[in-house]
């Protein structure tokens, strides 16, 4: 089921990983940022647009993780754009012949039968730098960072100050770092950027959770900053994604837990002398 958010911005949340998948209203039809992640949803989702009279005519990918980089014959063939590290990343998987198998090995077993994988990955990659995705509608700013995955990227709805973050501000998960050579340094980067056109902002659409609205925006971006310093300070988290989660979402701490023990042996390596010397 759609639901508004903001003036010409709809969600469609899914079920099990509350992904949201974000309408935006154009002139001539939507965009679909983030679609997924069953069959059956996106099924739904399609029905829902051809309900409102509205032909997808342009999709966007904010990073290369599975679930969001999904799509279905039922949305169409509209073209569907990422930045270019995002693109390049998806093209190396699906060089691989044994793409589609190992893709599906790590879906979730309950939604394994029913994630359409046809038209996986299947992204143009924008010009590097690109600052404005080409399509008829409200402008929309990207906003290209290294946090969290290669080539992600938040979008950012000027004229309807809709910031949709990807899988950054959520409030089910914890602030998921990519494995770079500086993971930490690379998300606070990107918390900044998120920060630089906070004051443009009153509704905050993550990748996944419940949207937020108003002041509520820099209280999320503050929550992801004090549990990214916490890891980098070796400091025990008091974060309630991870103290207190919400009902049904206890699992979600195992991502703390196994990025507090890869930067322990992180530092544990860096710590040792180097033997080369010796």
């Amino acid at each position: 089921m759609l639901k508004q958010v903001a003036e010409g911005v709809l969600i469609h949340q899914s079920e099990l990983l509350e992904n949201n998948t974000v309408v935006v209203h154009g002139r001539d039809g939507v965009l679909l940022v983030d679609v997924g992640i069953t069959g059956t949803e996106m099924t739904c989702l399609a029905n829902d647009l051809r309900a409102l009279g509205q032909p997808v005519v342009t999709g966007f990918s904010t990073h290369p993780d599975w679930d969001h980089v999904l799509w279905h014959a039922e949305l169409g063939e509209a073209p569907r754009y990422g930045t270019a590290r995002c693109a390049a990343f998806m093209q190396d998987v699906l060089s691989n012949a044994n793409w589609k198998a190992g893709v599906a090995e790590g879906l979730p077993p309950e939604i394994a039968e029913d994630t359409p994988l046809a038209l996986y990955g299947l992204i143009t990659g924008l010009p590097s730098e690109t600052a404005q995705l080409p399509w008829d509608g409200p402008k929309v700013r990207i906003i290209e960072h290294t946090a969290h995955a290669p080539g992600h990227a938040a979008l950012l709805i000027e004229e309807h100050r809709v910031l949709i973050a990807g899988d950054m501000l959520s409030d089910v998960f914890v602030p998921m770092l990519d494995d770079t050579d500086n993971p930490i340094e690379d998300y606070l980067a990107g918390l900044r950027l998120l920060e630089g056109v906070a004051d443009d902002v009153d509704v905050l659409i993550p990748g996944h959770g419940s949207v937020a609205r108003n002041e509520e925006v820099r209280t999320r971006i503050k929550l992801d900053r004090a549990y990214v310093e916490d890891l980098r300070d070796a400091r025990i988290s008091s974060d309630p994604r991870v103290v207190s989660p919400k009902p049904g979402w206890e699992w979600a701490s195992d991502i703390h837990e196994g990025q507090t023990r890869s930067l322990a042996r992180g530092n544990e390596r860096e710590a040792m002398p180097d033997q080369r010397s010796a």
